[in-house]
């Protein structure tokens, strides 16, 4: 992954995706914090995880959603970009490198209750969630994660988990570590 600050240095003939900066996740994971989350606080990072893969997997979500009786479908059918399957479900290897981006630039701060690490948006994070919200590039990310907590906001990591792996065998269980989930 680059920063956008590193842009300048892409020779001009290669291709450069959205899902290759930087920036792009850090941006997704704070409207995550901020939309999904309750007061800009997530606990514990299979949940974070888990809400991810709902806002970044539309028709998955659906599935889920279907599953678990409510009636609220996704706002898109587009996949955010890809994860992969890794010891607790659906992840993206970016997280750690995402995470410690939002920290070191005052975003966010982690704390720990027992063994759960708990992820909270700060002034300066929900500041910058504000003006994501109203930027016209993350209109239909924001309306699918509020569609997402409505459904799962309320569950706990484990048991998105154990729904992700009751309901997606094929998609997600049986691939094996490491492979993207499609």
């Amino acid at each position: 992954m680059r920063s956008m600050k590193e842009l300048s240095k892409v020779p001009a003939g290669m291709s450069l995706l959205a899902d290759d900066i930087t920036e792009f996740h850090a941006a997704r994971l704070l409207l995550l914090l901020g939309i999904c989350g309750v007061s800009g606080r997530i606990g514990g990072l299979t949940k974070l995880a888990k809400l991810d893969f709902f806002v970044r997997y539309p028709e998955f979500f659906n599935k889920a959603a279907a599953a678990a009786n409510e009636s609220i479908r996704s706002a898109s059918k587009i996949v955010e970009s890809s994860m992969v399957r890794y010891h607790y479900g659906p992840w993206d290897k970016r997280y750690y490198e995402i995470i410690a981006y939002l920290r070191s630039r005052g975003l966010i701060q982690i704390t720990q209750e027992n063994n759960t690490y708990i992820f909270q948006l700060t002034s300066l994070g929900k500041n910058k969630v504000k003006l994501l919200k109203t930027d016209l590039a993350y209109i239909n990310l924001c309306e699918q994660m509020r569609r997402v907590k409505s459904a799962f906001g309320k569950k706990a990591g484990s048991a998105l988990k154990n729904m992700i792996y009751e309901i997606f065998q094929e998609e997600v269980t049986k691939r094996t570590l490491d492979e993207v989930i499609e």
